[in-house]
Protein backbone atom coordinates (compact mmCIF):
# COMPACT_ATOMS: atom_id res chain seq x y z
CA UNK A 1 0.00 0.00 0.00
CA UNK A 2 1.01 3.64 -0.48
CA UNK A 3 0.70 6.26 2.25
CA UNK A 4 0.86 10.02 1.86
CA UNK A 5 2.28 11.72 4.94
CA UNK A 6 3.47 15.16 5.90
CA UNK A 7 2.93 18.23 8.02
CA UNK A 8 2.81 22.01 8.10
CA UNK A 9 4.06 23.69 11.26
CA UNK A 10 4.34 27.44 11.78
CA UNK A 11 6.38 29.14 14.48
CA UNK A 12 6.69 32.81 15.37
CA UNK A 13 9.85 33.97 17.15
CA UNK A 14 10.76 37.43 18.49
CA UNK A 15 14.45 36.92 17.65
CA UNK A 16 16.69 34.45 15.78
CA UNK A 17 16.36 31.15 17.62
CA UNK A 18 18.23 27.82 17.20
CA UNK A 19 16.08 24.72 16.71
CA UNK A 20 16.47 20.95 16.43
CA UNK A 21 13.95 18.91 14.42
CA UNK A 22 13.22 15.17 14.31
CA UNK A 23 10.77 15.39 11.43
CA UNK A 24 12.15 12.87 8.94
CA UNK A 25 11.24 9.20 8.77
CA UNK A 26 13.64 6.90 10.59
CA UNK A 27 16.63 5.47 8.73
CA UNK A 28 15.06 2.00 8.96
CA UNK A 29 12.32 3.19 6.55
CA UNK A 30 14.46 5.00 3.96
CA UNK A 31 14.13 2.15 1.47
CA UNK A 32 10.31 2.49 1.58
CA UNK A 33 10.20 6.13 0.45
CA UNK A 34 8.66 6.62 -3.00
CA UNK A 35 9.18 10.39 -2.98
CA UNK A 36 11.80 12.38 -1.05
CA UNK A 37 11.12 13.18 2.60
CA UNK A 38 12.44 16.75 2.54
CA UNK A 39 11.99 19.47 5.14
CA UNK A 40 10.91 22.69 3.43
CA UNK A 41 10.93 26.10 5.08
CA UNK A 42 9.47 29.49 4.24
CA UNK A 43 11.56 31.59 4.33
CA UNK A 44 14.30 29.33 2.98
CA UNK A 45 16.66 28.38 5.82
CA UNK A 46 20.02 26.63 5.96
CA UNK A 47 19.53 23.15 7.50
CA UNK A 48 22.27 20.73 8.53
CA UNK A 49 21.63 17.13 9.59
CA UNK A 50 23.22 14.33 11.58
CA UNK A 51 22.20 10.92 12.96
CA UNK A 52 22.01 10.69 16.74
CA UNK A 53 22.81 7.71 18.97
CA UNK A 54 19.45 6.09 18.13
CA UNK A 55 19.85 6.44 14.34
CA UNK A 56 17.32 9.27 14.27
CA UNK A 57 17.92 11.94 11.62
CA UNK A 58 18.22 15.27 13.45
CA UNK A 59 18.01 18.58 11.57
CA UNK A 60 19.50 21.84 12.86
CA UNK A 61 18.56 25.35 11.83
CA UNK A 62 18.04 28.86 13.15
CA UNK A 63 14.56 30.30 12.99
CA UNK A 64 14.64 34.00 12.03
CA UNK A 65 12.67 36.66 13.85
CA UNK A 66 9.07 36.58 12.68
CA UNK A 67 7.08 33.72 11.12
CA UNK A 68 8.55 30.48 9.74
CA UNK A 69 6.59 27.72 8.02
CA UNK A 70 8.08 24.19 8.14
CA UNK A 71 6.52 21.54 5.92
CA UNK A 72 6.90 18.23 4.14
CA UNK A 73 4.72 16.03 1.91
CA UNK A 74 5.89 12.62 0.75
CA UNK A 75 4.73 9.13 -0.22
CA UNK A 76 5.96 5.96 1.48
CA UNK A 77 5.32 2.31 0.70
CA UNK A 78 3.96 0.05 3.44
CA UNK A 79 3.26 -3.67 3.56
CA UNK A 80 -0.36 -3.05 4.52
CA UNK A 81 0.02 -5.65 7.25
CA UNK A 82 -0.90 -4.93 10.89
CA UNK A 83 1.75 -4.79 13.61
CA UNK A 84 3.22 -8.29 14.04
CA UNK A 85 2.17 -10.32 17.08
CA UNK A 86 4.61 -12.84 18.58
CA UNK A 87 2.93 -14.49 21.59
CA UNK A 88 5.83 -16.92 22.09
CA UNK A 89 8.49 -14.20 22.38
CA UNK A 90 10.45 -14.74 25.59
CA UNK A 91 11.74 -12.29 28.19
CA UNK A 92 15.49 -12.52 28.70
CA UNK A 93 17.09 -12.45 32.15
CA UNK A 94 18.92 -9.17 32.65
CA UNK A 95 22.29 -10.91 32.70
CA UNK A 96 21.64 -12.27 29.19
CA UNK A 97 20.59 -8.98 27.60
CA UNK A 98 22.84 -7.35 24.96
CA UNK A 99 24.84 -4.41 26.26
CA UNK A 100 23.17 -1.97 23.87
CA UNK A 101 19.65 -2.52 25.25
CA UNK A 102 20.52 -2.07 28.95
CA UNK A 103 20.00 1.71 28.75
CA UNK A 104 16.32 0.99 28.07
CA UNK A 105 15.97 -0.60 31.52
CA UNK A 106 16.91 2.62 33.30
CA UNK A 107 14.69 5.39 34.61
CA UNK A 108 14.48 8.45 32.36
CA UNK A 109 13.00 11.95 32.39
CA UNK A 110 9.39 10.85 31.83
CA UNK A 111 9.62 7.22 32.97
CA UNK A 112 10.44 7.39 36.67
CA UNK A 113 10.54 3.69 37.53
CA UNK A 114 11.33 4.37 41.19
CA UNK A 115 7.72 5.46 41.78
CA UNK A 116 6.16 2.51 39.97
CA UNK A 117 8.35 -0.49 40.77
CA UNK A 118 6.34 -1.93 43.66
CA UNK A 119 3.06 -1.40 41.82
CA UNK A 120 4.46 -3.16 38.75
CA UNK A 121 5.61 -6.21 40.69
CA UNK A 122 2.29 -6.38 42.55
CA UNK A 123 0.35 -6.27 39.28
CA UNK A 124 2.54 -8.27 36.90
CA UNK A 125 4.91 -10.33 39.02
CA UNK A 126 2.61 -13.35 38.83
CA UNK A 127 2.37 -13.25 35.02
CA UNK A 128 4.70 -15.48 33.04
CA UNK A 129 7.60 -13.43 31.65
CA UNK A 130 7.46 -12.71 27.94
CA UNK A 131 4.92 -11.39 25.47
CA UNK A 132 1.98 -12.03 27.79
CA UNK A 133 3.49 -9.87 30.52
CA UNK A 134 4.01 -6.93 28.13
CA UNK A 135 0.47 -7.37 26.82
CA UNK A 136 -0.85 -7.33 30.39
CA UNK A 137 1.01 -4.04 30.93
CA UNK A 138 -0.61 -2.65 27.76
CA UNK A 139 -4.05 -3.82 28.91
CA UNK A 140 -3.60 -2.16 32.29
CA UNK A 141 -2.30 1.10 30.80
CA UNK A 142 -5.06 1.17 28.17
CA UNK A 143 -7.71 0.81 30.87
CA UNK A 144 -6.01 3.10 33.36
CA UNK A 145 -5.76 6.26 31.22
CA UNK A 146 -8.59 8.14 29.52
CA UNK A 147 -7.54 9.84 26.29
CA UNK A 148 -8.12 13.53 25.62
CA UNK A 149 -6.05 16.23 23.88
CA UNK A 150 -7.11 18.61 26.63
CA UNK A 151 -5.15 16.45 29.08
CA UNK A 152 -1.82 16.97 27.28
CA UNK A 153 0.95 18.53 29.34
CA UNK A 154 4.61 18.65 28.26
CA UNK A 155 5.86 17.99 31.80
CA UNK A 156 3.59 15.02 32.59
CA UNK A 157 5.48 11.89 33.65
CA UNK A 158 4.46 8.23 33.65
CA UNK A 159 3.69 8.31 37.37
CA UNK A 160 1.61 11.47 37.04
CA UNK A 161 -0.34 9.98 34.14
CA UNK A 162 -0.99 6.89 36.26
CA UNK A 163 -2.26 8.93 39.19
CA UNK A 164 -4.31 11.40 37.12
CA UNK A 165 -5.66 8.64 34.82
CA UNK A 166 -5.77 11.14 31.94
CA UNK A 167 -3.47 11.73 29.00
CA UNK A 168 -2.56 11.50 25.33
CA UNK A 169 -0.65 8.87 23.35
CA UNK A 170 2.74 9.84 24.79
CA UNK A 171 1.39 9.32 28.33
CA UNK A 172 0.17 5.82 27.47
CA UNK A 173 3.59 5.04 26.03
CA UNK A 174 5.50 6.50 28.97
CA UNK A 175 3.47 4.56 31.52
CA UNK A 176 3.78 1.26 29.65
CA UNK A 177 7.52 1.81 29.15
CA UNK A 178 8.05 2.56 32.83
CA UNK A 179 6.09 -0.52 33.91
CA UNK A 180 8.05 -2.71 31.47
CA UNK A 181 11.35 -1.40 32.79
CA UNK A 182 10.20 -2.06 36.34
CA UNK A 183 9.70 -5.69 35.27
CA UNK A 184 13.23 -5.83 33.74
CA UNK A 185 11.92 -5.62 30.15
CA UNK A 186 13.86 -3.14 27.99
CA UNK A 187 11.41 -0.65 26.46
CA UNK A 188 11.91 2.39 24.24
CA UNK A 189 9.71 5.26 23.06
CA UNK A 190 8.73 5.65 19.40
CA UNK A 191 7.12 8.50 17.51
CA UNK A 192 5.84 8.72 13.97
CA UNK A 193 2.83 8.77 11.68
CA UNK A 194 -0.23 6.62 12.34
CA UNK A 195 -3.28 7.54 10.30
CA UNK A 196 -6.83 6.20 10.54
CA UNK A 197 -6.04 3.61 7.88
CA UNK A 198 -8.64 0.88 7.40
CA UNK A 199 -10.34 1.71 10.68
CA UNK A 200 -13.29 3.92 11.59
CA UNK A 201 -11.95 7.51 11.57
CA UNK A 202 -11.07 8.75 15.04
CA UNK A 203 -12.60 12.14 15.93
CA UNK A 204 -10.20 15.03 16.37
CA UNK A 205 -7.29 16.53 14.43
CA UNK A 206 -4.58 14.31 12.95
CA UNK A 207 -1.35 14.33 14.94
CA UNK A 208 1.92 12.48 15.21
CA UNK A 209 1.59 9.36 17.32
CA UNK A 210 3.55 7.84 20.21
CA UNK A 211 3.96 4.11 20.90
CA UNK A 212 6.73 1.87 22.26
CA UNK A 213 8.88 -1.15 21.55
CA UNK A 214 9.80 -3.91 24.01
CA UNK A 215 12.82 -6.17 23.68
CA UNK A 216 11.74 -9.82 23.70
CA UNK A 217 13.14 -12.90 21.99
CA UNK A 218 16.29 -11.20 20.70
CA UNK A 219 14.52 -8.35 18.91
CA UNK A 220 12.31 -5.30 19.38
CA UNK A 221 8.52 -5.64 19.10
CA UNK A 222 5.92 -2.90 18.57
CA UNK A 223 3.26 -2.27 21.22
CA UNK A 224 0.67 0.51 21.45
CA UNK A 225 -0.99 0.92 24.84
CA UNK A 226 -3.34 3.67 23.65
CA UNK A 227 -5.08 1.68 20.92
CA UNK A 228 -4.06 -1.73 22.31
CA UNK A 229 -4.61 -3.49 19.00
CA UNK A 230 -2.36 -4.07 15.96
CA UNK A 231 -2.58 -1.17 13.50
CA UNK A 232 -1.79 -0.76 9.80
CA UNK A 233 0.48 1.90 8.32
CA UNK A 234 2.66 2.79 11.28
CA UNK A 235 5.58 4.94 10.00
CA UNK A 236 8.47 5.38 12.41
CA UNK A 237 10.22 8.74 12.70
CA UNK A 238 12.34 8.43 15.84
CA UNK A 239 13.17 6.22 18.83
CA UNK A 240 14.66 7.02 22.22
CA UNK A 241 14.45 6.57 25.97
CA UNK A 242 11.30 8.71 26.19
CA UNK A 243 9.77 11.80 24.58
CA UNK A 244 12.83 13.88 25.49
CA UNK A 245 14.91 12.03 22.90
CA UNK A 246 12.33 12.19 20.12
CA UNK A 247 10.80 15.65 20.45
CA UNK A 248 9.49 16.77 17.05
CA UNK A 249 11.11 20.16 17.62
CA UNK A 250 13.35 21.52 20.36
CA UNK A 251 13.59 25.31 20.31
CA UNK A 252 16.24 27.18 22.28
CA UNK A 253 14.40 30.43 22.93
CA UNK A 254 10.95 32.06 23.14
CA UNK A 255 8.50 31.04 20.41
CA UNK A 256 4.82 30.72 19.57
CA UNK A 257 3.30 27.74 17.77
CA UNK A 258 0.91 29.38 15.29
CA UNK A 259 -0.12 26.32 13.22
CA UNK A 260 0.23 22.55 13.46
CA UNK A 261 -1.22 20.17 10.87
CA UNK A 262 -0.32 16.54 10.16
CA UNK A 263 -1.40 14.48 7.14
CA UNK A 264 -1.45 10.65 7.04
CA UNK A 265 -3.69 8.94 4.51
CA UNK A 266 -3.76 5.85 2.31
CA UNK A 267 -3.50 6.52 -1.41
CA UNK A 268 -5.75 4.49 -3.70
Amino acid sequence: MRIRAGYEITYECPQPTPMLMLLNVHSSRYQDLETPDIIRTDPLLRITQYHDAYANLVSRTILPAGRTVISSDFVIHDTGEPDPVSPNAIQHPVENLPNEVLVFLLASRYCETEHLSQLAWNLFGGIEPGWGRVQAICDYTHDRIRFGYEHARPTKTAFEAHEERLGVCRDYAHLAIALCRCMNIPARYCTGYLGDIRITPIPGPMDFSGWFEAYLGDRWHTFDARFNTPRIGRTLMARGRDATDVAITTIFGPNFLAKFEVITEELV
